[in-house]
């Protein structure tokens, strides 16, 4: 455990915890992958389940938190720019569609 916090230059709580912290959030935007690939093989057609979208949400927004804490500005535009797309899908879902 030792040599895998030094590798990632983990030398404090508040870094271990930002490591975790960026683990479920990518774990989370996994899930939309996960989630949209088990929906397609059981539809036996490619289909966009609404898991997918709150799943890209909410890893979006953890990777999002997880940029703006570690100053990463690729992260920062990368997901900032995909949160408005994932907002409007599921703005298109719960309301276009009423």
């Amino acid at each position: 455990m030792q040599a895998i916090l030094e590798y990632f230059r983990i030398d404090t709580a508040r870094e271990l915890w930002w490591l975790i912290f960026g683990l479920a959030a990518q774990s989370m935007f996994f899930m939309r992958f996960l989630v949209q690939w088990v929906s397609s093989e059981r539809a036996r057609a490619s289909v966009m389940p609404r898991a997918f979208w709150w799943f890209s949400l909410l890893g979006g927004l953890m990777l999002l938190v997880y940029g703006f804490a570690q100053r990463e500005p690729i992260i920062i535009i990368g997901q900032a720019v995909g949160i408005v797309i994932y907002l409007r899908n599921l703005w298109f879902i719960y309301v276009v569609r009423l």
